[in-house]
């Protein structure tokens, strides 16, 4: 068949034979072509997969008959993710598969899933898991990629009507995304700007984004609230931008502190390493948001503000001020390529504005003179005289960014 595409599909044949034997013919039906890999640790029969499971031990620097003997399962189960996703990098580099799709229950979808994190944005991930309603397994399926769990409602157990109907589904699926979406990374678009984006600084975003797409740019915003601080380095580390506006890297300090927007241990690292340029500033920086199991008795006498009836944050105190400040130079420090950290001085959010219990730009002056004096000479602090959200902040970051982009 010309201009095939090919699906490379995750199965355990020792526990889901009859299914995935389904799965390759469905996919053959459509016109795409199937390339299995066989992730079985105790299979006694000869798997019939182009990729098995002696292939993937190999790469994960065993052999499948360690493996079949050990009895740590988890030790075992290391060493064919890591086989598993080697391949499927591989593959993947070489042009070799345009989707990856998995089948199986709470272990099979783990490992899986897995091996899908390997791979970057763009390419199609599905994982049919008869567990991904269970409550908090989603969330680890998914982490921080651009995975599509397909819930089959029913165990996936013997080849039924309605478990055709499920697969049925996901093999149309696959087939529409691989043929009709293109892979980001592969745009001729060279000017892709990432922005951290929160609500208390939403208005900012908002218009430094409309700005820049009146000048050709493409800018991708993440949620600064954890999960998508972690995305967006990934995505950074893996080529998909030529700059980065970070206006809310608060998750630095969330991350030191271990609170519930931690942003990760390479969280304002992976621009630098790249040799991005960067412009940084400071929403929520001066805030922290720790969960209510972690709650010490002297934060009930914090200064606080009040989100919505779910979400509170506490203002950090001036020795906190000083530790993120130090991290915030650690980190930019190594930057091969330009930085600017721009700083609004009346006010680093919305919510910390005057009038609200916990402005205090005096305070703020902690964390502005510990980094001014750890950072490198060439990495620039621009004080504006303004709020974060007032136009005038908006239009320096614009100018800023046209200026280093």
């Amino acid at each position: 068949m010309p201009n095939t595409k090919t699906v490379l599909i995750i199965s355990t044949l020792d526990t889901k034979r009859e299914e995935t034997r389904y799965l390759k013919y469905k996919f053959k039906e459509i016109e795409v072509l199937p390339l299995l890999m066989d992730l079985s640790m105790r299979g006694k029969e000869k798997s019939r997969a182009e990729l098995t499971p002696s292939q993937v031990a190999s790469a994960g620097g065993s052999t499948i008959e360690e493996i079949n003997k050990s009895t740590e399962r988890s030790t075992i189960t290391n060493i064919i993710i890591e086989g598993a996703s080697k391949i499927a990098r591989d593959l993947y580099d070489a042009g070799k598969i345009d989707g990856i799709m998995a089948i199986g229950g709470s272990t099979g979808s783990l490992m899986a899933t897995d091996v899908m994190r390997a791979l970057p944005f763009g390419i199609p991930k599905l994982m049919i898991s008869s567990t991904a309603a269970l409550p908090g397994l989603s969330t680890k399926y998914i982490g921080t990629s651009d995975i599509l769990l397909f819930h089959s409602v029913i165990e996936i157990a013997g080849v039924t009507d309605m478990l055709t109907n499920v697969m049925d589904r996901a093999c149309y699926a696959m087939k529409g995304m691989i043929k009709y979406v293109s892979n980001p990374l592969s745009a001729e678009n060279k000017k892709t700007i990432a922005m951290t984006m929160l609500g208390p600084c939403g208005q900012c975003a908002s218009s430094v984004r409309k700005a820049l797409e009146k000048k050709g740019y493409q800018v991708t915003g993440f949620s600064a609230a954890g999960v998508g601080d972690r995305a967006m380095e990934k995505m950074i580390a893996q080529g998909f931008f030529q700059g980065v506006i970070d206006l809310a890297p608060g998750g630095v300090g969330e991350h030191y502190f271990g609170y519930m927007r931690d942003g990760g241990p390479n969280r304002l690292e992976s621009a630098g390493k790249k040799g991005i340029p960067q412009i940084i500033s400071t929403c929520s920086v001066n805030h922290m948001t720790p969960s209510r199991s972690k709650y010490k008795k002297e934060f009930h006498d914090r200064r606080k503000y009040d989100l919505d009836k779910f979400r509170t944050w506490l203002r950090l105190n001036p020795s906190e001020l000083k530790d993120v400040a130090n991290e915030f130079a650690r980190k930019l420090n190594d930057s091969k390529a330009p930085v600017k950290v721009m700083v609004p001085m009346q006010g680093w959010s919305s919510v910390d504005a005057e009038g609200n219990p916990t402005y205090d730009p005096e305070e703020d002056r902690v964390f502005i003179d510990t980094l001014r004096s750890k950072l490198d000479s060439r990495i620039e602090i621009i004080e504006v005289d303004a709020n974060m959200e007032d136009t005038v902040f908006s239009q320096q970051v614009t100018e800023a960014a046209l200026e280093l982009f």
